[in-house]
């Protein structure tokens, strides 16, 4: 069965009309006015709406093993929360262990997605250089759809790789014609800065930020961009948090370096005073890289606004209080990094970003959708509403409001990081592939609908 969406008010990156939206078959067949409703189509007015490509959440973890344990979303619940909340594709990360086949661990990875709700792709990550490595990145980017690796300069003897690793992980995704994607943090100082911390007695998780400042993250940043910079290699910078990276990743891109920034809700509306909460609280906002001092969020408002940084992604990780986080209750060291966030991303950005002046919706359609289609080889089949574009698409109540708890998400965790934020503006309808799966709220998903998506950056 068809869907005519009828009076919208439809926001493009570029464009903003009122009007009809059709789509049969899982794709938009007509844009109009007046469009004449079909036999067994289902009609939604969405006067007085705006209409919104579906989000698309470029950087996600679930499922993934990590720190002794596994972050709590698995694909079909973290999808569910993200259509819940108005993203209707996201692209997680294949993680191999240091010394891991990269294809077999994508094996591992695509037996996991079998469950997701809403569509997918995946970036390799490239945790460790060996005789194979070379190959396999050719395999990702020729056979299997993944043209974009991500490099951990933090992790080091885990996931991290050493400055000559990441040379030759960029100089083989140049001659790939893929994209590498960083990780920026000093990764041996950290550690230094970590045991010395503990060895001073200090345990609690503000030790966590205090352990990774963010100079670290400017000085790996910058090293990066310079690394980059040398190979000829475009280079992406997931989740900046700080003025030293923003300013990096600006004179980069001044001088015409291709280098693009991403951010995440949390370093834009939290500061490091939420480290200061009692009874162990503060372990629920322990994520890498953390959450910065004040100060640092206006710099990232300005970078994403100025178009230094592009994308809005989540870095959703989630880790229940009870059981995981509580592994580091004696030892910072141990409390497993990551934080919830992929339901709130649209509505966070509408509320303090759109209605704040900080952004206007054709920026707020950018970030949170149609920039990260365009990077990733998704576009116009995502981030667009387009004849032949997938539908998938985002029903938008400007009215509506709301009050974000961990006793109402649709995360699988016991914290919300942005509990008690109130927001404004909601999906009324969320589309996915054609069908509504998300209704005031309701879920109406179904597992393993969702979709693997091969991409090309050519």
């Amino acid at each position: 069965m068809g869907i005519l969406i009828k009076h919208g008010d439809v926001v493009t990156a570029l464009d903003q009309w009122t009007g009809d939206v059709r789509c049969e078959g899982g794709t938009i067949v007509e844009l109009g006015v007046g469009l004449e409703p079909r036999a067994g189509e289902q009609v939604i007015d969405a006067g007085g709406q705006y209409v919104f490509p579906g989000g698309i959440d470029p950087h996600v973890h679930m499922e993934m093993p990590f720190m002794g344990t596994v972050s709590s979303d698995d694909f079909e619940t973290g999808t569910a929360a993200g259509v819940a909340g108005g993203t209707t594709s996201i692209i997680d990360f294949v993680i191999p262990g240091r010394g891991d086949d990269l294809m077999r661990t994508l094996g591992v990875w695509h037996e996991r997605a079998a469950k997701a709700v809403a569509d997918y792709a995946f970036h390799m990550a490239v945790t460790w250089w060996g005789d194979d490595t070379a190959e396999h990145m050719r395999r990702c980017v020729q056979d299997e759809g993944i043209p974009s690796f991500k490099t951990f300069m933090a992790y080091r003897g885990a996931i991290g790789v050493d400055d000559i690793e990441l040379i030759k992980i960029m100089n083989t995704a140049r001659e790939l014609g893929a994209l590498t994607t960083v990780h920026a943090e000093h990764g041996d100082m950290v550690v230094d800065l970590q045991d010395k911390l503990f060895g001073e007695g200090k345990i609690s998780p503000k030790y966590h930020a205090l352990s990774r400042p963010a100079p670290l993250e400017g000085e790996a940043t910058s090293r990066a961009i310079m690394l980059a910079r040398m190979t000829r290699e475009p280079l992406y910078v997931v989740h900046v948090t700080c003025q030293q990276a923003a300013h990096a990743i600006t004179e980069a891109r001044e001088r015409g370096q291709n280098v693009i920034g991403e951010t995440c809700p949390q370093y834009l509306l939290l500061d490091a005073d939420v480290y200061d909460k009692p009874d162990f609280e503060g372990a629920a906002y322990v994520m890498s890289p953390p959450i910065r001092p004040r100060g640092h969020q206006q710099a990232l408002w300005a970078a994403l606004k100025a178009g230094t940084l592009q994308v809005l992604a989540t870095d959703h990780c989630p880790f229940n209080m009870a059981g995981q986080k509580e592994m580091g209750r004696d030892d910072f060291r141990l409390i497993p990094n990551g934080a919830a966030g992929i339901q709130h991303r649209l509505a966070l950005m509408y509320t303090y970003g759109v209605l704040e002046g900080r952004l206007d919706l054709h920026d707020f359609v950018n970030i949170t959708s149609t920039r990260a289609a365009k990077i990733f080889g998704l576009y116009p089949r995502k981030g667009a509403i387009a004849v032949g574009s997938d539908a998938d698409l985002v029903l938008w109540d400007p009215a509506a409001t709301g009050v974000i708890s961990a006793s109402t998400h649709k995360h699988r965790c016991d914290r919300n990081i942005f509990e008690g934020f109130k927001t404004r503006g909601a999906p009324s309808r969320v589309i996915v592939n054609g069908r509504v799966q998300c209704s005031d709220g309701q879920l109406s998903v179904e597992t393993g609908a969702g979709r693997y998506l091969k991409r090309s950056l050519s």
